[in-house]
């Protein structure tokens, strides 16, 4: 079975967005070409990115023609090709499917169209941001790992990653980097009761 990957970049106290609008919500997050370097290997190893809206539609006003700017980088070369070629899967009530190359939309019986998606072929579903899709996955229990890239930044209000959390979810660390820019990347297995 498909495991489910929150691939997230938080502040120390708990937020991934800030109370900013639109990209300057993410105005702090650290980027570096080690960190991207380090990503962009993970990502290579899966074929699925799950998204909400409002995260998916940014990714599409960018990343499909990302390696085709003067002054793109490697990463953007890299991540551009990944995207494209990535199966999208979006939790959202309002999205039609129509126009969405390559993208499946989920509107309704969330637990039952992932446990689907779960048992189909390919590999490991990252979720890229998008903190309402996970906390709707959170509350469903279904997310079976978090890579949380941890920003040295209080941001004080914004977005929390973990929000109406009902149940208790024991974690266990399996491994972390730390980068220079002083980014800690903590990848948690959830432990599920045998």
């Amino acid at each position: 079975m498909r495991k489910i990957v929150s691939f997230v970049h938080v502040s120390l106290d708990g937020f991934v967005a800030s109370t900013a609008e639109g990209l300057a919500s993410l105005a702090w997050i650290s980027i570096s070409p080690d960190l991207f370097e380090y990503v962009e290997q993970r990502i290579q190893q899966t074929d699925t990115a799950l998204y909400g809206r409002i995260t998916y539609q940014m990714m599409e006003s960018y990343w499909p023609t990302a390696a085709d700017k003067l002054d793109a980088s490697p990463h953007d070369h890299a991540h551009s090709r990944w995207y494209k070629s990535a199966h999208k899967v979006v939790l959202s009530k309002t999205l039609l499917e129509k126009n969405h190359p390559n993208t499946q939309i989920i509107s309704s019986n969330l637990s039952d169209e992932i446990s689907k998606l779960r048992h189909s072929a390919g590999s490991e579903i990252l979720i890229f941001g998008s903190p309402s899709a996970t906390h709707a996955l959170m509350a469903e229990n279904l997310i079976d790992e978090y890579w949380l890239f941890v920003n040295p930044i209080l941001l004080g209000q914004g977005i929390p990653l973990f929000k109406n959390i009902k149940d208790r979810t024991s974690l266990m660390l399996v491994k972390s980097k730390v980068f220079p820019s002083g980014v800690v990347c903590l990848q948690y297995e959830v432990k599920r009761n045998q």
